[in-house]
């Protein structure tokens, strides 16, 4: 297992993010002033290669990041491949991923405690899902409630694209 030292990062941000809440709008603008800002920020729709497999392409961007922004908006545990992504990276920070959340226009305490939009989610997942994936749910519920722990941005309280600037001065 390579330590976060001796890592070799291929990028330095990985977005997660549910497209129809925030594609065109927060994460444009944040993608757009991170890129400028000379920071190497995978986007999805920007990044996949055509004819790749998405989920593997995915997967491997976020192994390959230094840092994850996971943009927590009223729709995001509604996917599952944003629930799969969160998986993934919260299994890349126990190997030197740093993960910055935000939540955009949700109470990150919604987010931890699987309330409003969350908690109907998960729920609607669980309905859907057949027996042997009903674990997926229980390590979905495990990576939210880890992430909204986390230190992160509130949209309602702080210019988000100035601060994820100051953040990847770091790099």
């Amino acid at each position: 297992m390579a330590s976060s030292i001796d890592h070799k990062w291929k990028r330095d941000v990985f977005l997660s993010f549910r497209g129809e809440d925030t594609r065109n709008n927060f994460v444009g603008h944040l993608h757009a002033s991170l890129e400028r800002s000379g920071i190497n920020t995978f986007k999805d729709d920007q990044n996949l290669q055509r004819g790749e497999e998405i989920s593997s392409a995915l997967l491997t961007a976020i192994q390959e990041s230094r840092f994850s922004i996971v943009i927590l908006s009223k729709n995001y545990a509604s996917s599952t491949w944003c629930l799969k992504e969160l998986v993934k990276i919260v299994e890349c920070r126990s190997k030197g991923q740093t993960i910055y959340p935000i939540f955009y226009d949700v109470d990150p305490s919604e987010v931890r405690h699987h309330k409003g939009n969350f908690g109907v989610a998960l729920e609607n997942h669980e309905r859907t899902l057949i027996k042997p994936d009903l674990e997926k749910v229980q390590s979905w519920r495990l990576a939210l409630t880890e992430v909204a722990n986390l230190s992160g941005w509130d949209t309602a309280k702080k210019n988000l694209v100035k601060s994820a600037m100051i953040c990847g001065k770091g790099k």
